[in-house]
């Protein structure tokens, strides 16, 4: 039996309780003080997943990882506001509100401001929204073959399956416009049935309802995870995943960008590897709300800066480009143009651009896209379940996504940020760069190798040595790492990693005072197969990758 378990949040309250015309804010508090919340009590609100992914990167649990004060939250319902989300990352809420409601939630001493300065869309008095009745994007014509081949093999998926990963242990979270028929087409049964979707969440609706409407979510998780022996083969089909709802179809607000923001936060909440949204946001249904070129900068939008944060906490973001190309618009848009965001175009099944796929903006000096993928005649899953073909960046993105998702299984040592490099790296044209390809279109056996090349990975015997750093463990008990002069003073970390299945064993660091140091280790770790990972923290960079 398939089953999935559902996310439970505040169901939204119908704006008719509401007197007087209701709207949608992101209102922002100013502190956390008299916070119940504290970094050093992070299970109140990561998961164990969440919490070992950050550290086995070293990433620490800041401020911004606290959920905001749930007194400050209770001030704003007594003031009247509904409480659709509350934000960790933006230390905020989610509300609904009359124009005076807001106004006097502004006089608290607490709040620091609304974000826009504007409301993100006018609510109905419904307790629905709308039901998805098109896909923005994209249009796909049926076949009566599906074939996944080249897009296969532009990647080096074929390799990276012929390795031995398929995706094994890593969560994916799609954020997409809806995941129409998914769980009953026969081309993702392999999917679901085997129980490898964990969670559902509709954040447009505040329901369950995801395979209820949108089919772009399903046409994507198809690219990422469909398996139909002989006829289509995507490159993670054993990840797990996550299926958010955040695209309004039926409508264009900067309401979607709160959306994504919270679907995030929930996805890194559990303990999400790796993300893929194959939206972005420009233009909208109200001109006044449109975004201009010049502020495709990675600072200026919501779902941007959301999507850096994302980045932040040791996910990895993969977004599509966008099907602007050749158009009054032409370039990519939010959050393709996050610093920390992995911005994907479109190639033909030949390695050659193809028209739409959305150029890099000549106002940033950054390369932007960053790498490309199979996009034209992708071969996908209908919501019918029929095996077909789509256009668009929305189908490079979940390739690539997938792809990285059997690449860090298979260095599972790499920060998330380094797996970002590795993946540029990994671009065809990689010393070139230009605003058509970015570096090129991405491949998990040039990524692999850049990962070998990068990140010193050997299997060390005691008397083995490299120049400037000798590591040997002495005992089953104590490891000594030697150093030249070049490092001393300099502040450095050591991880400690079992191999085979990712928990972590130990973590510290130090500032080199002497060309010797010691660490203990457990006496177990020897018999099992380690891994440590030496970064200069002063400097930063990591200076080796070394296997036991």
């Amino acid at each position: 039996m398939r089953k999935l378990f559902i996310l439970l949040l505040i169901s939204l309250i119908s704006g008719s309780r509401v007197s007087g015309q209701t709207y949608m804010y992101l209102i922002k508090f100013s502190d956390r003080v008299n916070s119940p919340y504290s970094v050093s009590n992070p299970n109140q609100f990561l998961s164990q997943k969440a919490l070992d992914r950050r550290f086995k990167q070293g990433i620490p649990i800041k401020i911004q990882d606290l959920p905001p004060n749930p007194n400050y939250i209770d001030s704003l319902k007594n003031k009247g506001a509904q409480i659709l989300y509350k934000t960790r990352w933006f230390n905020g809420a989610v509300i609904v509100a009359t124009q005076s409601q807001k106004n006097a939630l502004l006089t608290l001493p607490f709040v620091s401001g609304v974000e826009f300065n504007t409301h993100l869309k006018q609510v109905s008095a419904s307790s629905s929204f709308k039901v998805a009745s098109r896909n923005k994007l994209e249009s796909t014509s049926s076949l009566n073959y599906g074939d996944a081949t080249e897009q296969i093999g532009l990647l080096g998926v074929d390799s990276m399956h012929n390795a031995g990963f398929h995706g094994e242990g890593m969560l994916i979270a799609v954020l997409d416009n809806g995941f129409l028929n998914a769980n009953t087409i026969s081309c993702l049964d392999s999917t679901f049935d085997r129980n490898k979707v964990l969670e559902i969440y509709d954040f447009v609706d505040n329901d369950s309802t995801v395979f209820a409407q949108g089919g772009h979510g399903t046409n994507v998780l198809s690219c990422m995870s469909a398996f139909v022996q002989n006829q289509i083969i995507a490159p993670a089909y054993n990840s797990e995943y996550v299926l958010y709802r955040t695209e309004d179809d039926a409508s264009e607000t900067k309401a979607e960008e709160a959306y994504w923001l919270i679907a995030a936060e929930r996805a890194d909440s559990i303990g999400v590897d790796v993300i893929n949204t194959s939206l972005g946001y420009s233009t909208f249904d109200n001109p006044v709300d449109n975004y201009t070129s010049s502020q495709m900068d990675g600072n200026t939008t919501l779902i941007t800066r959301a999507a850096d944060l994302a980045a932040s906490t040791g996910m990895v973001i993969v977004n599509s480009a966008g099907n602007s190309g050749g158009s009054a618009w032409n370039i990519i848009t939010a959050p393709a143009d996050g610093d920390s965001v992995l911005a994907i175009g479109a190639v033909q099944r030949n390695g050659t651009i193809i028209s739409f796929s959305s150029r890099g903006n000549p106002l940033d000096p950054r390369v932007k896209p960053d790498v490309m993928a199979v996009g034209y005649q992708t071969a996908l899953c209908n919501t019918a379940g029929v095996l077909t073909t789509s256009n668009g960046t929305s189908f490079s993105s979940p390739l690539t996504a997938a792809m990285i998702a059997g690449l860090w299984q298979a260095n599972p040592i790499l920060t998330s940020s380094e797996i970002n490099d590795v993946v540029r790296r990994s671009g065809h044209i990689y010393q070139n760069p230009n605003t058509d390809y970015g570096f090129g279109y991405a491949n998990f056996v040039r990524a692999d190798s850049v990962v070998k090349s990068l990140y010193t990975i050997r299997t060390f015997e005691t008397s083995d040595a490299i120049p400037s750093l000798w590591i040997s463990p002495e005992s089953v008990s104590l490891l000594t790492m030697k150093f030249d002069a070049n490092y001393s003073g300099e502040s450095l970390r050591v991880t400690l990693i079992n191999w085979s299945d990712k928990l972590i064993i130990k973590q510290e660091s130090f500032i080199l005072s002497s060309s010797t140091y010691q660490m203990s280790i457990p006496e177990h770790t020897l018999s099992n197969n380690f891994v440590l990972r030496l970064e200069n923290l002063s400097n930063p960079k990591t200076l080796g990758i070394y296997k036991f």
